[in-house]
């Protein structure tokens, strides 16, 4: 590849990640390495799935790709922005401006309402409250939870929950969906619904990054990267996708 055509591909990705690997010191043995020689680029408006067996690196493939953790060796950029070299505070707010995180937990505060979790996000940001309340409000009844919002997550469905965090997911406009198993605690209705969704973000423009187990979800993507033992296995361009 010639330089100006690496310097195009590199400014066009949202995400790059080089030579990355991560690693966790051992008391009494030697170190667990979870991730090797990771390189992956992913670019505006695009679907990408990361499966793979359990224990094949997944979990940390998300904080690294989310910027929530930094690598032992290799470097992460975020909208061409080496993560290494941003303070705690400056990574926080590119986070939090680009990425939206959709999890299987949730991982709603249960002592907020459903309105109260969603501003959060904007507040984090310095957005002003009354903006950030409207676009809750918006929010939660685009997705039929108008008649929800005072509601605490422990009063609500499970399906009700996620989708409360679809939409804290999206308060900050992201630039990129980070779904981690975004199904797995759903019946098969519901998780429809959240993959349709998650579909319409992208058609729409939005980055979606799905880490799945599940085969079956991986058709909604264009790009499939398969980990195992903490490596890319392979990678494939999705011909069969819905």
């Amino acid at each position: 590849m010639s330089g100006s055509k690496k310097n195009s591909c590199e400014n066009n990705s949202l995400i790059r990640i080089e030579n990355v690997w991560k690693k966790y010191d051992m008391e009494k043995s030697e170190p667990l390495v979870v991730l090797k020689e990771i390189n992956l680029h992913i670019k505006e408006n695009e679907f990408v799935a990361i499966t793979g067996p359990s224990g094949s690196g997944k979990s940390t493939m998300v904080h690294i790709i989310g910027a929530l953790d930094r690598p032992s060796f290799g470097k992460v950029y975020l909208k061409n922005k080496n993560i290494a070299e941003m303070s705690e505070s400056s990574l926080a707010f590119l986070r939090g401006k680009t990425i939206g995180f959709i999890f299987q937990q949730f991982n709603l505060l249960p002592t907020l309402t459903a309105l109260e979790n969603v501003m959060l996000p904007m507040e984090i940001i310095d957005l002003p409250e009354k903006f950030a309340r409207e676009r809750a409000i918006k929010l939660l009844t685009s997705l039929g939870l108008g008649e929800r919002l005072n509601h605490k997550p422990s009063q609500l469905s499970g399906g009700q929950q996620q989708r409360v965090a679809i939409a804290r997911a999206l308060a900050n406009k992201p630039e990129v969906i980070l779904a981690d198993e975004p199904t797995g605690n759903l019946d098969s209705k519901t998780g429809k619904f959240v993959m349709d969704f998650l579909g319409e973000l992208h058609e729409q423009g939005t980055t979606v990054i799905l880490i799945t187990h599940d085969l079956n979800l991986v058709n909604y993507a264009k790009r499939v990267v398969h980990l195992k033992d903490g490596m890319i296995e392979q990678e494939i361009h999705n011909t069969h996708r819905k």
